[in-house]
């Protein structure tokens, strides 16, 4: 990987994505940096906090690298936010819809579970048992359900409560950010949708709408620019793949520099080609 890596894969980046993803058991991470223009990783290193971040920008780029970096995309946690700004004050922000939906999609299911504990607790064991198998129905994209998941999910909307109420607003969100809208009708309409949540009386998507709206301006930027960590979720499969192919690594140094050569600017030639 020394050998082969592109020694100035870091030299003007101008659009980044930022993520972690889990090398081993027992919240050990590698945080990730990859190259919106190239698609690729350029760089890694374990941890997930704040200070990982802060050693790529005051160890790893080159001098005056950090000054031209326009946008960085990334989920919804503090950490990485922290690191940008006080090192790269002048990029955007920007907070990947992927994430937004998925605070949904997680509300949404803990409904459907209190819904499902307050039916076993009330000795219900058929409408129990209907709420514990329903979790697919209500979280998967209506076009992709089975027929079995359709007529579930039909007859949980013909029974109506909170639980529909729940997944009218995630299908709502998820249309937002679908991608058939333009930047001004996405801002107007996620405008909407939080003032919908907060009125709901659902204490989950209350919580959804409260941080939607801190990190309103994120999410704009992203939908905005364009900008959003599609790609680096693709990489992350990836890396997945290889940590599951190799059984597991060591140490992160061993998983990092696999990851780099798979998925960085690496270019081999293997010797039936040369």
């Amino acid at each position: 990987m020394a050998e082969k890596l592109d020694p100035d894969r870091l030299a003007g980046l101008v659009d980044i994505g930022v993520d972690e993803i889990s090398w081993r058991k027992h919240h050990k991470y590698l945080t990730l940096v990859s190259d919106h223009d190239t698609g690729t990783i350029v760089w890694g290193a374990p941890g997930k906090k704040a200070a990982t971040l802060d050693a790529f920008f005051t160890a790893a780029l080159p001098e005056g690298g950090a000054k031209k970096i326009e946008a960085v995309s990334m989920d919804l946690g503090p950490a990485f936010a922290k690191s940008v700004r006080a090192h790269a004050p002048q990029a955007v922000i920007c907070f990947d819809p992927f994430h937004v939906v998925k605070l949904a999609t997680d509300a949404l299911d803990d409904v459907r579970r209190q819904v499902w504990q307050s039916a076993r607790k009330l000795s219900n064991k058929q409408v129990a048992k209907t709420y514990k198998g329903a979790r697919w129905a209500l979280l998967k994209n209506p076009e992709s359900l089975t027929d079995t998941q359709k007529a579930t999910l039909a007859q949980l909307k013909r029974e109506g409560g909170a639980l529909v109420r729940a997944y009218e607003l995630k299908e709502s969100l998820r249309a937002v950010f679908a991608g058939d809208l333009d930047a001004d009708t996405v801002t107007d309409m996620l405008g909407k949708w939080c003032s919908w949540a907060q009125r709901c009386r659902i204490p989950q998507f209350v919580k959804v709408g409260r941080a939607i709206k801190k990190h309103f301006d994120g999410i704009q930027a992203a939908v905005e620019r364009g900008l959003a960590n599609g790609h680096h979720e693709g990489l992350n499969n990836k890396v997945r793949l290889i940590i599951r192919r190799a059984y597991g690594y060591h140490n992160a140094e061993h998983a990092l520099a696999m990851i780099m050569l798979v998925c960085g600017p690496v270019t081999l030639e293997l010797p039936y080609r040369t």
